[in-house]
């Protein structure tokens, strides 16, 4: 499921909803199409634990009973996890929440010693410039500075669906910017700083997004709805 693209995902949920039978609601003219918003889409060949998006609908409906059905709708692989119920939402849209996001990486056969030393020379590194093709052309940024906290623990589990080989973990926590920065920014830095090549292609994970504390912790978005939030008509 890791190698479905955005687009391929929002083809299937929209499906999901109409096989659910969810009263989705639709824009106004000529060519309505199903209220859904999507928040930081992870990127094509990018597993993910923790994704959101909103949807709009015409009546109101039993949280848990939409979550089963649309579980049941979608394809294996595919798994919602959580419904919140109609709520007065405070602090802004959901995007506007997701500030920061964690990554799990698996790098097969890389020694976990050569990632730590990788690491190490990112962190002390004012700025690592990277390049990245865009919609606007090739540009230059700097991928150090959007990276909360790298870490290479130096134990880990065995790695999913990898052999018995010599495995690296590189965690990441990296805040939400313009131009984003993502996991394979981070592996081109480590590249630039310590000409790291993972022989491999790394197997990488999105664990968390949300709001970020002032002690660099992710926190569920949607925390602040469910914590003493009045249930209305949607």
């Amino acid at each position: 499921m890791r190698f479905t693209s955005h687009r391929d995902f929002a083809r299937a949920f929209e499906r999901a909803l109409r096989r659910a039978a969810v009263p989705i609601a639709f824009s106004q003219g000529f060519h309505p199409h199903p209220k859904i918003s999507y928040a930081s889409a992870a990127p094509t060949g990018v597993a993910s634990e923790a994704e959101y998006l909103e949807i709009a609908l015409q009546s109101e409906v039993d949280p848990e009973a939409l979550r089963a059905a649309l579980d049941a709708a979608l394809s294996p692989g595919l798994d919602v996890l959580d419904v919140l119920d109609a709520v007065i939402a405070e602090g802004g849209s959901l995007p506007d929440r997701i500030e920061a996001s964690r990554w799990y990486i698996e790098m097969p056969e890389v020694d976990p010693a050569v990632l730590r030393a990788a690491v190490d020379a990112f962190v002390a590194a004012d700025e690592v410039l990277v390049e990245r093709m865009t919609k606007q052309g090739r540009r230059t940024f700097d991928a150090r500075a959007a990276v909360i906290s790298i870490d290479a623990p130096a134990s880990a589990p065995t790695p999913s669906g990898a052999p018995a080989v010599p495995c690296a973990i590189l965690e990441l926590v990296v805040r939400q910017v313009t131009p984003s920065v993502r996991p394979d920014d981070v592996l081109s830095g480590l590249r630039v700083v310590a000409d790291l090549e993972p022989p491999v292609s790394p197997r990488v994970t999105r664990l968390a997004q949300g709001t970020l504390t002032a002690q660099g912790a992710i926190v569920d978005p949607l925390d602040a709805d469910r914590d003493g939030a009045a249930i209305v008509g949607h």
